[in-house]
Parts: C-alpha cells; structure tokens; sequence
C-alpha cells in the first residue's frame, strides 16, 4: 500500500504545469460550447411560449437602427409597416420611390413618417403625414402590411409641403 502511494505522489509530482493548462483548455473546449448553445435552447424555448417578447426585440432593433440614421421622436413608439406590392400603394409622395421590403414607421403623435429600405441600411424619404382617423384603413392592406407586432393600419395622408 505504501509502494503504490508512492507512486502516485511521484506520477502526480511528474505532471508539469503546460499539462494542467492544456487539460483545462480542452474542458473549457468542451464545455462553453455546451453551455452557449443550451441558453440559446432556453432563449428560443423562451421566446416561442411568449411571441410578444420576438416581437418587440425586433421592434427595437429595427428602431435602434433607424435611430442611428436619424433623429427620432422620443416620447412615443412608432408603427411599423412592411411594402408587400410596390406597385398597389397609393400616390404618396413617401412612397415614390418605395420597393418592396421596405419598412415604413410612422410617430402619429409626431406626425412623421420614415421610408426605410433594411437591404442597404438607408433612409429613403422623410415626410410629414396627418392620421385622421386611426381606425380606419386607407392604406392597402395587401401593399403594405403590419408587421407582426404591431397595430391595425391607421389612415394616413401625406402633408403636402409649400
């Protein structure tokens, strides 16, 4: 029993430090890996029990974005419409040279309107709109649609500049 206590103690006494740290970088290897891709599991699983937390995480996101092109009302949230038929949307001028994909955010409160084109990161047109009746639908539903995040199409016209 002593001779084989002995030779652990000298087998144990072998080992260099490059060893340990080689050791410790292939379970570090092992495990991060593992423990990364089990949170993204749980941040999906997450996200498809509650869909309105994807929704507003892509609110934001488009939002921070746009934010970073131009300055944006801060005291209200802005709808959000995706172009679906470019050539189905009404003679606005915000919309003349609109394509389909493009994001359309609207600040009623603001009376602003922002043409977004995501594919190049770039504001398109800027202009002022007047909600006047925030019920009703004057926007074609199958040209331009909300996103999934947002609320029913309100009734927009766009402010004729002198």
């Amino acid at each position: 029993m002593e001779k084989s206590a002995a030779i652990t103690k000298t087998k144990l006494a072998k080992i260099k430090p490059i060893q340990v740290v080689i050791i410790l970088i292939i379970v570090a290897a092992v495990f991060l890996p593992s423990f990364y891709f089990y949170n993204q599991y749980k941040q999906s699983q997450l996200l498809l029990q509650n869909p309105n937390l994807a929704s507003s995480s892509q609110e934001r996101d488009l939002v921070a974005k746009v934010g970073k092109l131009i300055e944006l009302p801060g005291n209200e949230s802005p709808q959000i419409y995706s172009v679906k038929d470019r050539t189905q949307l009404p003679n606005i001028p915000l919309f003349a040279n609109a394509q389909n994909g493009d994001q359309v955010l609207i600040y009623p409160k603001a009376q602003k309107a922002i043409l977004y084109r995501p594919s190049e990161n770039k504001i398109i047109e800027v202009s002022p709109v007047t909600i006047n009746n925030p019920t009703s639908t004057a926007l074609p539903t199958a040209t331009l649609t909300p996103t999934t995040f947002l609320v029913p199409s309100p009734t927009v016209t766009s402010a004729q500049t002198p």
